[in-house]
């Protein structure tokens, strides 16, 4: 199709938006809460949205069958890839506790100093990124990226001390970093607020199922491969890692087609690239427009960089299952050997899948963000406040441990709303996803040297007595997100509201003027009838 037809359809696309309803005259205090109070006036088409149904009710049938083709190759694309990714960065974990700490003679902080140096690395080459994600090729960044990091793990196996396993999880930091922030920039490409949640948690399911794995597959390799060749099962381990890791990245090329505007696949087509374009339009998703000074100056006078930061720096710090604290617990009551130890570690992210399907498909499903934010750090702060008082039953531990991983489960619906409030604009939006995750994962960097120093293990009363105001923190700071999310969706909407009556008058005025011509053009064809032939 020409660049010429692609801007026809474009604007056909923009004349064929639906129509503005108004405002109700009473509105109710809790339409407060409503996240889509607004946008429901101009994108719903007076059709009540069914909690039950998968699509929604605007989608056409064409819709439905593109949908399902962006799940099958990215939203699968991503939940793999996050698998292998959490899987290498998982199992240092798994590593310390099957035989690394003794072999490698690792005293003190090593295992918190090991997960800082992976942090600064993830912050420093992160930041580049702000500028590159709307210029770059993501169907070649990130899988590119996913065979760097899988040789870098794959260098950890001949790791002999301290020292040279920082260096690799720098490394490794420095190569992921950019993942996580941009597939969900990515993921706001493509999908519209009402879809980002889901796919978002099937991406994040990834992580969880990393974390499964790793503790099975290091159970495994430690009974089946502990001494071959004369390499430990943690070595083993990081070998299979990266023969896992490297091939995924090597399919990513070709089953990643990247972002609309720069859409390369074999499995895409110009129709898909059309759709994406009208549903972005619907969405009020903005294309990309190159940088400007205008997105430096917004970035630092509107409210999204500082309020959005700062929820992203209580979310990162707000659980302590990162920290290995459930296998420290389990190591310290010294009753269970590696192999038993690495398949109990494996049961909290397993039931993490299921808490993830609650959070991030309830918030999309029932259209309520803000609500199962508070639900999944409700919870999580009722187990922090058990760990904190540490001296509780057993089985109360355990609860806890158990329900550790619904902290994280609301990752995805934290970066879809984040997608939501940024959609207007396309690189305003990738700096301020990569500034609010870099501010985050700087701040893991350096409080766990503060709050869960490995000699605090496995009791870490600072740990999670921080870990647990954080998320307190958390659920009040929420609603001053939906706060000032609320009112740019009044702003916004408003604007539509004028560009639909500006379109309307000028509808209504080509009607009166073709009208007009019509008649006058009738006149003049009547009286040509009516003069006589000279």
């Amino acid at each position: 199709m020409s660049s010429k037809a692609v801007s026809e359809k474009v604007i056909a696309d923009e004349r064929n938006l639906p129509s503005v309803k108004p405002l109700p005259e009473n509105r109710r205090w809790w339409k407060f809460f409503d996240e889509y109070e607004y946008r429901d006036l101009y994108e719903r088409n007076g059709r009540q949205h069914k909690w039950y149904h998968w699509f929604d009710e605007n989608d056409t049938a064409e819709d439905r069958r593109y949908i399902l083709k962006l799940d099958v190759f990215i939203t699968s694309y991503c939940l793999i890839s996050y698998w292998v990714k959490n899987l290498d960065q998982t199992n240092v974990n798994n590593a310390y506790v099957s035989g690394m700490k003794e072999e490698l003679n690792l005293q003190g902080n090593a295992l918190v100093d090991m997960q800082v140096m992976y942090s600064v690395g993830g912050v420093l080459f992160q930041l580049p990124f702000l500028y590159l994600f709307p210029k770059c090729r993501m169907n070649w960044l990130i899988p590119g990226l996913d065979i760097v990091w899988g040789f870098f793990t794959l260098a950890q196996y001949r790791a002999t001390s301290k020292a040279q396993m920082m260096a690799y999880r720098f490394l490794i930091g420095c190569a992921e970093a950019p993942f996580f922030p941009g597939v969900h920039y990515v993921l706001g490409a493509w999908f519209k607020s009402h879809e980002i949640q889901r796919r978002g948690g099937i991406f994040y399911m990834g992580l969880m199922l990393g974390s499964t794995t790793a503790g099975l597959l290091q159970s495994s390799v430690h009974k089946h491969l502990n001494g071959v060749n004369g390499l430990s099962g943690w070595r083993w381990m990081f070998i299979i890692d990266a023969i896992i890791t490297i091939p995924v990245g090597i399919i990513g090329f070709v089953m990643w087609p990247g972002t609309p505007d720069k859409l390369h696949s074999f499995f895409f087509t110009e129709k898909d690239a059309e759709i994406a374009r009208r549903r972005a339009k619907h969405n009020g998703t903005g294309r990309p427009k190159g940088f400007r000074k205008e997105v430096l100056k917004r970035v630092f006078t509107s409210w999204h960089l500082p309020v959005l930061s700062f929820w992203n720096v209580l979310f990162w710090n707000s659980s302590a299952q990162s920290q290995g604290v459930f296998l420290l617990w389990l190591k310290s009551l010294g009753r269970f050997d590696t192999v038993k130890l690495n398949n109990l570690g494996a049961i909290p992210p397993a039931l993490g899948v299921f808490y993830i399907f609650i959070i991030c498909f309830g918030a999309d499903i029932f259209r309520s963000r803000w609500f199962f934010l508070c639900l999944a750090q409700g919870i999580n702060w009722i187990n922090l406040v058990i760990l904190a008082i540490w001296n509780v039953p057993e089985s109360a531990k355990w609860f806890a441990f158990m329900v550790q991983y619904f902290s994280i489960s609301m990752s995805s619906v934290l970066y879809g709303w984040t997608n939501d409030i940024l959609r207007h604009d396309d690189e305003y939006r990738s700096v301020i996803l990569i500034l609010m995750t870099a501010l985050a994962q700087q701040s893991t960097a350096w409080l766990p040297l503060i709050f869960w120093q490995t000699v605090d293990q496995p009791r870490y009363l600072k740990g999670y007595s921080f870990a647990g105001t954080v998320a307190f923190t958390l659920i009040c700071w929420t609603f001053f997100v939906l706060y000032n999310f609320k009112r740019d969706e009044k702003d916004y909407y408003f604007k539509r509201l004028h560009e639909s009556e500006q379109l309307e008058s000028e509808t209504e005025s080509a009607s009166q003027y073709s009208s007009r011509k019509g008649g006058e053009n009738a006149v003049e064809s009547d009286s040509e009838v009516a003069s006589p032939r000279r």
